[in-house]
């Protein structure tokens, strides 16, 4: 029996298969997130006229990596009234199920851990257990400011969930599958970045990008963090490494969104130029695009007081994005302007 066969033939070897390729996707996004948080802050240096990180490493590139060692190597401060078993469980339900939500990720085509059928349900359903980790490291650590900050985590990240999951779901009908592998082969076309779902449902790309940074808790939306009001909000008890593991689920949650928006609105790993090959490395610049959006957003945005936040995710974006999948479903059904919300009925 050759490798080949092991691998691909024999349990045990697609095990180890399937397994060295969960272990690649998550060292290089591990990696690709100390280089990330490096970028953030200096992005936000730059905004405020400072040089942000330039002592470790050359330009500080490795700061990232000091601030990891430091993490791992300071001493873990318990609360004396902390329920132990939830206070340690919170951080590692936080860090796994933001990095499980990869799987069904396509990088290219063909370059995806789990092609499901159901990816986009996949998304849904952990991304709607992240909550767990906040609310139960908030309530563990038996103090009233953790707590405020978790209650106030639980009720942002389900409003915007509930707008980002109608924003999907028209995405979902204009391609007929809930594949994201189909989704980004849905708007391949011969008219480049104009074929991409960013142009029929332009202003729900606006509505998703607000949303992700309210899910996401970040800047202008980081009400459960608010320093001014909760001192650091849920994590204010932790330290060490559990605070590590919820500082790496949160900007991996931000990554993931990023992802999102590349893949449901702007072509995942398609050119936007016809006539120039299609790849991995268009995906990770649109997400480095994205990203540095998101960055900005935290930079030059003041924060929102909790009643407008809730506001616009009910008020507002709630209606929009149902109204929205509405109006897509009825040109999708009855195929108007030429089949442009309705991909799988022309086959784009």
């Amino acid at each position: 029996m050759n490798w080949t066969e092991f691998f691909f033939e024999t349990n045990f070897g697609i095990f180890l298969f399937i397994l060295g390729q969960c272990l690649l996707v998550t060292v290089l996004l591990l990696v690709a997130l100390a280089f990330l948080m490096y970028a953030d802050r200096k992005i936000w240096a730059a905004v405020q006229m400072r040089k942000g990180p330039n002592v470790v490493g050359v330009f500080g590139l490795l700061q990232s990596f000091a601030d990891f060692i430091k993490y791992i190597v300071k001493e873990v401060v318990v609360p004396a009234g902390a329920d132990k078993v939830v206070y340690f469980l919170a951080p590692m339900i936080a860090f796994i199920l933001s990095v499980i939500s990869w799987a069904v990720i396509p990088w290219a085509d063909g370059w995806v851990i789990a092609n499901l059928n159901i990816g986009i349900l996949y998304i849904f359903a952990v991304s709607s257990l992240e909550v767990y980790g906040v609310i139960m490291g908030g309530w563990a650590s038996n103090s009233k400011y953790p707590f405020l900050g978790s209650l106030r985590s639980a009720a942002q990240m389900i409003s915007y969930e509930v707008s980002i999951g109608f924003i999907i779901v028209g995405v979902m009908i204009s391609t007929g599958s809930l594949n994201l592998t189909e989704v980004v082969r849905a708007q391949d076309g011969d008219y480049g970045f104009l074929n991409w779902y960013w142009l029929p449902h332009l202003p729900m790309v606006f509505l998703f990008l607000i949303s992700a940074l309210a899910e996401t808790n970040r800047p202008p939306f980081d009400l459960p963090e608010a320093e001014s009001e909760l001192v650091a909000g849920f994590q204010v008890e932790y330290s060490s490494t559990p605070f590590l593991l919820y500082m790496i689920g949160e900007l991996m949650a931000v990554v993931l969104m990023c992802a999102l928006i590349t893949i449901l609105f702007f072509g995942g790993w398609l050119s936007p130029i016809p006539g120039l090959p299609d790849g991995v490395l268009w995906m990770v610049a649109k997400m480095a695009f994205f990203f540095f959006i998101f960055s900005m957003v935290k930079a030059i945005t003041p924060r929102y007081r909790y009643d407008q936040l809730m506001r616009i995710g009910w008020k507002v974006f709630l209606p929009m994005s149902l109204g929205w999948v509405v109006l897509v479903a009825f040109a999708a059904k009855f195929e108007l302007f030429g089949g442009f919300y309705a991909r799988w009925a022309i086959g784009g």
